[in-house]
């Protein structure tokens, strides 16, 4: 019995989590509440003090409904009203995509506010951090945030970003300001940071504490493409492809840069800015940055690296036709290079990160390292990223 028991224990670790609900529903702690991706008005989806993810949807003549979250499905159960309602094993705090399952059909839940993410509108859930404050919005002086269209001749078709001026900006007309650079993932858009990475409150929090220097933030969208060539079928992902990436680095080198100089009261040297961003974006920042270094002196990649997704060792004679072979040269060049990663990360993310790290080190290269605590792929990483980055540029 004493085996049977051990057995029974082992088989609910999934990705390192125990899901004691499979095996034993009254384990679920109930003290389950909505969350800040709920809608106004609704009940669910809701969130534990576990951080397990309950769900409930109306769907009488369903035969099969699930919840699709962090790579598992949750079979839910219907009651005599025909709504389904059922939770998932706790998840990894901060911010997740999911969906439901209806009879075979992936669809959003119709209670949770929707996100561009994983290439599509959908749902999202926050499971609550303890460092939640530092994105907190608080009776602070708060920035704007403001849309910005623009057409480019790169692509040939209109385009947005979005930019956050600090506090102070309408004020204070005279005073000019440096500029981060700020890109999104893969599957998302320009209203990925603004929106899931929070970072005009990140800003407001740091700027009103005195830690942080007063920046304007750029974010724009990492897809492009050539206005020569055929668009891209839906959620294909050509940001990495041979015209996504130099299609991008044209229109922010060529592009998005001078608008924004032309625009707004910038700072518009090397000195005074910067670049950074996640996982795809963080692969398009350390290529567009390296690329062109009379451009940036401050560089960040979140969760991602320009060697992504090898894990094999860099020779730095050919990576990026050379650009790290002289790590004294670049230690001149570069004020800041900043790297970031989330200790619950999947493969291969750690791997390749940990190459590109050795690869700096070989070549002397001088960089920070971070690492967030128990968080994995998600925006609750890069808010932290972000949080610690933003805090070191400009000074």
């Amino acid at each position: 019995m004493r085996f049977k028991q051990i057995f029974i224990i082992l088989t609910t670790v999934i990705a390192g989590q125990f899901c004691l609900a499979q095996t034993n529903p009254s384990a679920v702690v109930e003290d389950f509440k909505p969350s800040a991706t709920t809608q106004q008005g609704r009940l669910y989806p809701q969130v534990n003090s576990e951080g397990r993810v309950r769900v409930s949807i109306p769907a009488a003549n369903a035969q099969k409904v699930q919840l699709d979250i962090g790579g598992v499905k949750y079979d839910l159960k219907k009651d005599e009203k025909g709504v389904w309602t059922g939770e998932s094993a706790p998840q990894v705090e901060g911010f997740h995509y999911y969906q439901l399952n209806v009879d075979g059909a992936s669809v959003p839940d119709p209670g949770s506010l929707y996100f561009y993410g994983a290439s599509r509108w959908g749902s999202a859930i926050e499971i609550p951090a303890p460092d939640q404050e530092f994105y907190a919005i608080k009776d602070v002086p708060h920035g704007l945030v403001s849309q910005k269209l623009y057409f480019s001749k790169v692509t040939n078709s209109w385009r947005r970003c979005f930019v956050y001026t600090p506090a102070e900006y309408d004020a204070n007309t005279s005073k000019r300001y440096p500029v981060l650079y700020l890109q999104h993932g893969s599957g998302e858009d320009e209203t990925g940071w603004p929106v899931q990475g929070k970072a005009n409150l990140i800003l407001d929090n740091l700027i009103a504490a005195s830690k942080a220097v007063p920046m304007i933030i750029v974010m724009d969208n990492g897809y492009a493409n050539r206005a020569s060539q055929t668009p891209p079928q839906a959620g294909a992902a050509t940001a990495r492809g041979a015209g996504g990436m130099s299609a991008f680095e044209d229109v922010v080198i060529k592009e998005i840069i001078p608008m924004i100089d032309a625009s707004y009261r910038t700072i518009a040297d090397r000195d005074h800015r910067a670049m950074a961003g996640l996982s795809m974006g963080a692969n398009q920042t350390i290529t567009i940055t390296m690329n062109h270094l009379d451009k940036f002196s401050y560089i960040a990649g979140f969760s991602g690296t320009s060697n992504y997704p090898r894990t094999d060792a860099i020779d730095p004679e050919v990576f990026m036709n050379g650009r790290f072979k002289d790590g004294a040269v670049l230690n001149k060049q570069i004020k800041l290079f900043w790297l970031g990663l989330g200790t619950k990360e999947p493969a291969p993310f750690p791997g390749s990160v940990a190459a590109f790290r050795a690869m700096l080190e070989k070549q002397g290269v001088k960089y920070t390292y971070y690492e967030s605590q128990g968080t994995a792929h998600e925006w609750l990483t890069w808010r932290r990223d972000l949080y610690q980055f933003a805090a070191l540029l400009f000074k």
